[in-house]
């Protein structure tokens, strides 16, 4: 009977125990929560949220970095604040922007939605923009005629302007814009693949050949432009032989524009003789 009584007692201490182990394991668990706060707080948190920038710049600068590492929504999250910072920063509406696009192309609800531009109205030309990324190409093209204002000849900020306008398919402004940009720097091999773009989306395949034949002039390793230039003679060889004409027309138009505008803005040659010199445009 004793040894039966030791052998509960035994039993039963042993139970004892493993409650108070357990007991003291749960007592120290929360209070290693209660001290450590942030680690229970951000163990399910998404990525770190942005801390409130001061300055636009230093907010857009950490926008870009997280664009580079396709952080898209903490990008966004920078770009947006930059913004709010500098309500004229056209960079960053339009960076803005773009990473508006790359996110609602993953959003499948807002793929399948051809909602781009919806009509107003019958008879009413004006287009409501419906998504995020269109707000803030639209917002670009505000700054950066903003910019122009203060510089018209700024070619950066005109050529800026027309990616905005492509984006938004606005493409005969983008079209005017990236031939502007062209005029003021004609070696830049960007400009001219932007045109020749453009060109083509609006079926002037043949502008398009030459523009993009002169980007690989000035830059041998503009792959853009070599792949755009396929598509362009493609297009050039499906047209008619009057189409061709036409547009060969047309190019020589926009060539001698060109050629006008720039000796408009070259001075005129003292060194001809007083009765060949060309009069000065300037008026009294």
């Amino acid at each position: 009977m004793l040894l039966i009584f030791r052998r509960f007692k035994f039993v039963f201490m042993k139970k004892v125990f493993i409650v108070l182990f357990l007991a003291s394991l749960l007592f120290f668990s929360a209070n290693c929560s209660k001290n450590n706060p942030d680690q229970t707080a951000n163990s399910d948190a998404p990525a770190t949220p942005l801390q409130g920038f001061t300055d636009a710049e230093t907010a857009f600068a950490e926008g870009n970095k997280f664009f580079d590492d396709n952080k898209i929504d903490q990008a966004i999250e920078a770009y947006e604040q930059a913004v709010k910072l500098n309500p004229d920063f056209a960079e960053a509406y339009f960076k803005l922007g773009i990473s508006y696009q790359i996110r609602e192309k993953e959003n499948e609800k807002a793929a399948l939605d051809d909602a781009n531009v919806m009509p107003t109205p019958e008879g009413s030309k004006e287009k409501i923009r419906t998504k995020d990324s269109e707000k803030a190409f639209e917002k670009a093209v505000a700054a950066y005629k903003k910019i122009l204002e203060n510089n018209p000849k700024d070619d950066a900020a005109i050529f800026n302007l027309g990616r905005s306008y492509d984006k938004l398919n606005e493409d005969k402004e983008a079209l005017k814009a990236f031939r502007e940009a062209v005029e003021l720097q004609p070696d830049n091999s960007d400009y001219q693949t932007e045109l020749g773009k453009i060109l083509i989306k609006l079926a002037q395949y043949y502008e398009a050949v030459r523009v993009l034949k002169k980007a690989l002039e000035l830059d041998e390793t503009n792959l853009l432009a070599e792949e755009l230039l396929d598509k362009a003679e493609a297009g050039s060889s499906r047209m008619s032989y009057s189409e061709r004409e036409a547009q060969k027309l047309r190019d020589k138009a926009n060539s001698n524009i060109l050629t006008n505008a720039n000796l408009a803005n070259t001075p005129p040659n003292t060194n001809l003789p007083a009765n060949t010199r060309k009069p000065s445009n300037t008026k009294p």
